[in-house]
Parts: C-alpha cells; sequence; structure tokens
C-alpha cells in the first residue's frame, strides 16, 4: 500500500518494512549502523506517545499488588491466597517475592539476553525466522509483515516448548506452585488448572529494547492484553511498564528479586471467568 507522505513525496510502507525484514538485523542493526533517524513505520501517532494520565482529576496513588510467597504452604497461605485473589479480581497483575527461584539466575537469564542481542548480525541471522513452527527463532516485531500499524522499537528471541516437553525437575517450582494458589483462590481443587492442562505449553519470549536515536517518536511496546493462560514476566531494570487499572495507567516498579504475574485472556474461560480480569500494558 502507498502513502503520500505531508511533504507530497510518495512512501511505499510496504517496501521499506520488506527491506527492513530482509537484513535480519532488527532495531539493533539501526543502532549499530549509527543511524540517527528511525525508519518512518516505527514512528506512532502523536496520541500513543502523549502521557496516558495527562489530563486525568484522578490523585489517588495507586501501587500493584506485591505478594510475599514465603510461607505459602505453612500458616499463611490463606493470607497469600485472599491476596492473590484480590489482586486478580482487581488488578490481573501482581508481582510475587520470596518465589523460590535464586536471585543468580535471575540475573543470568537476563546476562544472556543482553549478550545473545549483542552479538554481530551475522551471528545472529541464522536464527531469524518468522516461522511459528520453529521452536526458537529471533525476529522483529512479530506481527511486522501484516500490521498497518506502527512497530515497536524491540527485537526479541523466542523458544517455544509445546506439551510439557520441559522436564519440571530442572525448574524451579514457581509455575507449580502458582498453578496450585491459583486454582485453591478459586476455590477449586487445588490441581485442577494443571489437570485440565493449562500449564503444559511453555513458550519463553525475550524482549530487547536497544537505545533509540529518535525515542520520543516510538515505543518499546504498545498497550495489549495477553492471549495466553498466565505470564510469568522478568522485568530487570527496565523502566516503563505500566498497567490499566480504574482507568489509570500504574507504573510497575522493578523490584530486586520480583516476578511480574499477569492473567491472560485465557484464564477468562470457563469458571474463571467470573472471578478474575486480564490486565492490559
Amino acid at each position: 500500500m502507498e502513502v503520500i507522505s505531508e511533504e507530497g513525496s510518495s512512501y511505499d510502507r510496504a517496501k521499506e518494512v520488506k527491506d527492513f525484514d530482509e537484513t535480519k538485523a532488527g532495531v539493533k542493526g539501526i543502532v549499530d549502523s549509527g543511524a540517527v533517524k528511525i525508519p518512518k513505520f516505527f514512528i506512532h501517532p502523536l496520541e500513543n506517545l502523549q502521557n496516558p494520565n495527562a489530563g486525568s482529576t484522578n490523585t489517588v496513588c495507586f501501587q500493584v499488588p506485591v505478594i510475599d510467597l514465603e510461607g505459602f504452604e505453612g500458616s499463611r497461605r490463606k493470607e497469600i491466597l485472599d491476596g492473590i485473589l484480590v489482586a486478580s479480581e482487581t488488578w490481573g497483575f501482581f508481582q510475587v517475592v520470596n518465589h523460590g527461584v535464586p536471585l543468580c539466575i535471575m540475573d543470568g537469564m537476563l546476562e544472556g539476553v543482553r549478550r545473545f542481542h549483542d552479538q554481530p548480525k551475522d551471528v545472529k541471522m541464522e536464527w531469524y525466522s518468522r516461522d511459528y513452527k520453529q521452536p526458537v527463532r529471533y525476529f522483529c516485531n512479530g506481527n511486522l509483515l501484516v500490521s498497518k500499524g506502527a512497530a515497536n522499537w524491540s527485537d526479541s528471541i523466542a523458544f517455544d516448548f509445546h506439551d510439557g516437553q520441559l522436564d519440571p525437575q530442572n525448574f524451579p517450582p514457581l509455575r507449580k506452585t502458582l498453578s496450585e494458589l491459583l486454582s485453591e483462590a478459586l476455590g477449586l481443587h487445588v490441581d485442577y488448572l494443571a489437570n485440565i492442562g493449562c500449564m503444559e505449553t511453555e513458550s519463553l519470549v525475550c524482549h530487547y529494547y536497544p537505545a533509540c536515536p529518535e525515542p520520543d517518536l516510538t515505543l518499546g511496546a504498545t498497550k495489549h492484553s495477553d492471549p495466553s493462560f498466565l505470564t510469568i514476566l522478568l522485568q530487570g531494570n527496565i523502566r516503563g511498564l505500566r498497567v490499566l487499572h480504574q482507568s489509570n495507567w500504574v507504573d510497575v516498579p522493578s523490584l530486586p528479586s520480583a516476578f511480574v504475574i499477569n492473567i491472560g485472556d485465557f484464564i477468562q474461560g470457563q469458571r474463571s471467568r467470573q472471578k478474575l480480569k486480564h490486565s492490559s500494558f
């Protein structure tokens, strides 16, 4: 589709997108090239770039719920269940601390993502793919070739493991813990969500946001909700994450050793539809 710019010159968005994608370099490639301007298809409309809370008369200071999981198998279990239920009903979004995953593993994960994306293009491009059947793929914006909206300033590497391919013995039990606590918070049997297959498919997506030469013109991620059952997010020290709550966008602070938990669209089904809400962020 051809678009006419304000200057009157023709702009072929599809060609620019295609040419960019064929470099297999992502936005990191733009940065590495020394470019001082970003491609036009990364530029977002002004209404997307403005402070979403501008003009709001709400003076309430909201804070994303933080659930301390320490003692969840003992005397604090009811307190924790109540906290998860309230946070899920009212926010669809909360943070967890004392979850059993060592800090060294969390830091190592973030460092591994950074190392991958900081590699030379020639090393990374062999993983570049838009084939969702590939268990490992590197890409820039999953819907880049089909979306008509502005692209996000981010690169990603994704790992898809379907139907329980990963050995649970090799991983901290956070997934099992959250599944059981959510089931019980809903008034269901502790194994209910696991038994209906909600926790069997694992997808790990690692986003990377390199410094942008024109940061005031683009976004790392646009408003969305997750189409999954549950998202466990390792935020790191990246600022800018916000969650929509009572018509206000609330900053999600980066807490040391915390995971961010997002109730996905899929959990809206069946009985949970009446209890839990999914969150836009």
